[in-house]
């Protein structure tokens, strides 16, 4: 399936904003007597942007002419929220950013086409006319839009063993994102998740570096053969560098304990894979390692990542995250600006203080405390990646994309990372069901809610409960694909033995960073044994269905049960579950978590000579 086609960027759309200067742009296409229009009411008469020129050339062209006000400007992200168009172009930033849930309102593709080119337009109204990057959290499909695909979450990608599938949802995640003008995701998360207890193990793609790499893929996905080379190529970022999988007790931001051999062999690796296929963004982890912040850990940022791997993009900070590096997270101070640019950093995200960073920042640069050749650094970078994204040339939302976002192609695409991604736990012969015959009962807190089975990530930060944007719920694929009765109750009220067979989708509600850390126990909900339960008592066969971020606690229970199978977070295609669970594809998924058969166990990982329930790589199929 082709995401990529040819000469689409050349069509990209002027904004459709009233009052707005319309802008010709300066392609290599235009006739010759074209490329001397002037641009923006005459800014541009000495535009010096030229196409035909390499991208050194043109970075060295522009920062020749930038002010230092110019350059620093460039190495500040900022959230929507804080600052205007008008403010953007005003202080000469160099990129925005759509936080999670931050969406205009309606929450459309188009009115986020329209968000994107006035930002963009106000910034190629100033004298150099310099377009901001855009970035967001598309992490499993273009997630804070609704009405867009919502692919399963890592850990199921994990679970298919199928880079060239991740590949293609990358790919088809990157469409949907250029039609609203968006040029950067902040994704894949190449965490190595080492300890369930941790909330975003859902991001990644499993415990093993080797699983990481692999799947690295998206990148080439979401980027194209080359940055900039697709008319749908966006700007991948691998994160979180790094060890942020490895933190002592699973916590979110916590302490990495590890041997430098040991961070390289089991974090670093996936970044090396990310680097070696052009990953234009690598975003630093909010943790430490052993002891020490990364955010300003010069060792592993300018020697190790930029040096010893020759990365050479755009380093990015997390959230607002240069404000821990002092012990108090309320105020940015001139130190932690000073200490996370000299480690490194070539851009700094933040919610608000945008003008206190820049006022830092120069101060810093003006008494010789950040040398000049560090902020020439980052600037360099980022607008090198400016140029290879074509943004001068193609600056504006591509809105003859617009109809692919929430395609039937892209849930297509998505409905089979869902079949591929279920894992068979245990079947004592009572799958696959039988979709003419049997005459089934659905309960559960997960079976019919389309934001429980999504999980964090979607259309807001945390995620929540509910209708809360299109797609199939696992219910309604099960109705789908079933030729025979099906009645459903969420708490199992009405079951008797009437029925063939029992089916709960229970699991976790969503959650994300901060929120997602589970320190006392990984059990099931009392809401979900109880239905479990109710189920049980009328002697029909139960199957239980997992939707879940991360393996649950469930040892003392599953030897009640006829079936079990882990559905991960499967996002809007619910109808793959179904397809699954009556045989229309045989499970083929392989854990890509080690399964703990008690919480004490944890941390428990492939090879620490520990007793799991079910070890890493296991899977049923109904050919077994």
């Amino acid at each position: 399936m082709s995401h990529r086609a040819t000469g689409r960027r050349l069509r990209r759309s002027l904004p459709a904003v009233a009052g707005m200067a319309v802008v010709t742009l300066l392609t290599g296409a235009l006739a010759p007597a074209a490329a001397h229009t002037t641009h923006h009411h005459g800014h541009h008469d000495h535009h010096p942007h030229h196409p035909r020129s390499s991208v050194t050339e043109r970075v060295d062209e522009l920062m020749s002419r930038m002010s230092l006000q110019d350059k620093l400007g460039q190495m500040v992200q900022i959230t929507r929220g804080a600052a205007s168009p008008s403010e953007v172009a005003e202080l000469r930033i160099g990129s925005v950013l759509s936080g999670g849930g931050s969406a205009p309102s309606p929450n459309t593709p188009e009115a986020w086409a329209d968000m994107y080119d006035r930002y963009q337009s106000a910034a190629l109204d100033t004298p150099l006319g310099i377009p901001v990057l855009y970035g967001v959290d598309a992490v499993h499909g273009h997630n804070n839009v609704r009405g867009a695909t919502i692919f399963p979450h890592n850990i199921g990608l994990g679970a298919t063993r199928n880079p060239e599938l991740v590949r293609r949802i990358g790919a088809a995640t990157a469409e949907e994102v250029a039609a609203t003008g968006v040029d950067w995701t902040f994704s894949p998360c190449l965490c190595v998740a080492r300890d369930d207890r941790w909330g975003r193990t859902y991001e990644s793609f499993g415990e093993t570096p080797e699983l990481a790499s692999a799947m690295s893929s998206e990148i080439t996905g979401y980027q194209g053969a080359t940055l900039g080379g697709d008319p749908t190529s966006i700007m991948a970022t691998a994160k979180h560098y790094v060890g942020d999988g490895g933190t002592t007790g699973g916590v979110d931001q916590g302490n990495t304990q590890l041997s430098e051999q040991e961070l390289r062999r089991i974090h670093l690796a996936p970044f090396h894979e990310a680097i070696e296929r052009g990953v234009g963004s690598v975003m630093v982890s909010y943790s430490s390692w052993n002891g020490d912040k990364l955010h300003e850990h010069e060792y592993l940022i300018n020697d190790v990542l930029k040096g010893e791997l020759g990365f050479d993009g755009i380093v990015l900070s997390d959230y607002n995250a240069i404000h821990q590096l002092d012990g108090d997270d309320s105020t940015l101070t001139a130190s932690e600006v000073r200490r996370s640019v000299n480690a490194g950093l070539d851009m700094i995200m933040l919610s608000k203080d945008h003008e206190k960073f820049l006022n830092h920042l120069r101060r810093e640069v003006e008494s010789g405390r950040v040398p000049m050749q560090r902020i020439n650094d980052a600037t360099r970078r980022v607008l090198t990646k400016k140029f290879e994204l074509r943004l001068f040339e193609h600056p504006y939302a591509q809105r003859d994309l617009l109809s692919t976002v929430g395609s039937a192609e892209h849930r297509e695409l998505a409905r089979q990372a869902v079949r591929e991604s279920q894992v068979l736990l245990k079947n004592e012969g009572v799958l696959p069901l039988s979709s003419g015959t049997d005459n089934l009962f659905v309960a559960g807190s997960n079976a019919d809610d389309i934001g429980n089975q999504s999980g964090g990530w979607t259309i807001s930060w945390q995620g929540s409960s509910g209708d809360i944007t299109e797609g199939t719920t696992i219910l309604e694929g099960i109705r789908e694909v079933s030729d025979s009765s099906v009645t459903y109750n969420r708490h199992g009220e009405g079951i008797n033995d009437s029925y063939d067979a029992a089916i709960a989708v229970v699991g976790e509600k969503p959650y994300a960073e901060y929120q997602g850390d589970r320190p006392n126990g990984l059990e099931l909900s009392q809401e979900d044994l109880s239905t479990i339960a109710k189920l049980r008592s009328s002697g029909v066969p139960v199957i239980v269905v997992l939707a879940s971020g991360r393996p649950m606690d469930i040892a003392s229970e599953v030897g009640n049960w006829d079936a079990l199978l882990a559905s991960w977070l499967p996002g809007t295609q619910g109808g793959g579950v179904a397809d699954v669970l009556f045989g229309k594809y045989d499970p083929t998924g392989e854990l890509p978590m080690t399964w703990m058969r008690s919480f004490e166990q944890q941390p428990i990982n492939q090879g620490d000579g520990k007793d799991p329930l079910y070890p890493y790589g296991y899977g049923l199929s109904y050919r077994d």
